[in-house]
């Protein structure tokens, strides 16, 4: 991250769902995400390295720098691509509104769920595109908590969700940035951004969804945050609750759940006129039967 509150927190429950969300999404978000041999990648706000290890192996002739300001975050990332096997990943301890490298020294930059937590996300893509060579590109991904729905619906449910929204907004950052990545990259200069939605659509017939995305990935996610929404005194302990039960509920037989991620790649110079753009598959489409799942 940078130096703005990672409303999560740092702790091993939430190492644990990072990994979840990793596993759940290769597919549906970095199928289209593969770097040339011999190229240079900026990954910044790397965390404790999910997206890193998914980067570096399905490039594995691209050199990555990846960068987050903790140092507990570098370790585990350091940790998870050496069990990996991986040799083409060099950390550093960096925030990105401070980076130490001169301007134009990498061939693309790429980040992913890491603009939502800064006080300052146009800034942040103002800096990386400053690191890039002319005909380079970024890559950023970011999900968006207001596009959730879900059967059966539940007053309540969207009551705990808004919680962290909130919670996110009083952090400095901002949990519904995804509807704005367009004119975010945009204004800091990109040519040629295209933006993609990557829905995730989760029902009783893939059960590897319902576990690794609806329970660990997204409920997780809004249990972890409990304790810091009921002390702000954003909502009552009981409703809370319910809406955690009742997002629970959405993973049994007739259950339904769906959330959206948003993709956008854009170009410095050149590069406007050989970027992929990328489409937009559902997680159905996206991750076929035989396929394994990884963030």
């Amino acid at each position: 991250m940078s130096g703005d509150l990672y409303v999560h927190g740092y702790h091993p429950r939430e190492n644990d769902r990072l990994q979840d969300q990793a596993g759940t999404l290769v597919e549906l978000l970095h199928s289209d995400t593969i770097y040339p041999d011999g190229s240079s990648v900026l990954e910044a706000g790397c965390g404790v390295g999910a997206q890193t290890v998914v980067l570096a192996q399905r490039s594995p002739g691209a050199r990555f720098t990846s960068v987050d300001i903790s140092a507990d975050s570098i370790a585990e990332a350091r940790r998870r691509v050496e069990g990996a096997g991986l040799t083409n990943v060099e950390f550093l301890q960096a925030d990105v509104f401070a980076l130490p490298f001169t301007t134009e020294s990498f061939d693309h930059a790429f980040v992913c769920f890491f603009l939502e937590h800064l006080s300052q996300p146009a800034r942040a893509l103002a800096i990386l595109n400053s690191m890039l060579r002319p005909g380079g590109s970024i890559t950023a991904i970011e999900g968006d908590h207001g596009s959730t729905y879900f059967h059966p619906d539940s007053p309540a449910a969207h009551a705990a969700i808004e919680c962290l929204v909130e919670l996110q907004r009083r952090a400095g950052g901002n949990a519904l940035i995804g509807r704005q990545l367009y004119p975010l990259m945009l204004g800091a200069g990109f040519d040629a951004v295209r933006v993609s939605p990557r829905m995730v659509y989760v029902d009783s017939s893939r059960p590897d969804l319902v576990d690794g995305f609806t329970r660990r990935t997204f409920t997780a996610m809004i249990e972890g945050v409990r304790e810091p929404a009921i002390a702000a005194g954003l909502i009552e302990p009981d409703i809370f609750d319910a809406g955690v039960r009742d997002l629970h509920r959405t993973t049994e037989t007739d259950g339904v759940f769906c959330y959206t991620f948003f993709k956008g790649v854009g170009g410095k110079g050149d590069v406007a006129l050989s970027l992929q753009r990328p489409e937009p598959p559902t997680i159905q489409a996206a991750l076929a039967p035989h396929r394994h799942l990884h963030r």
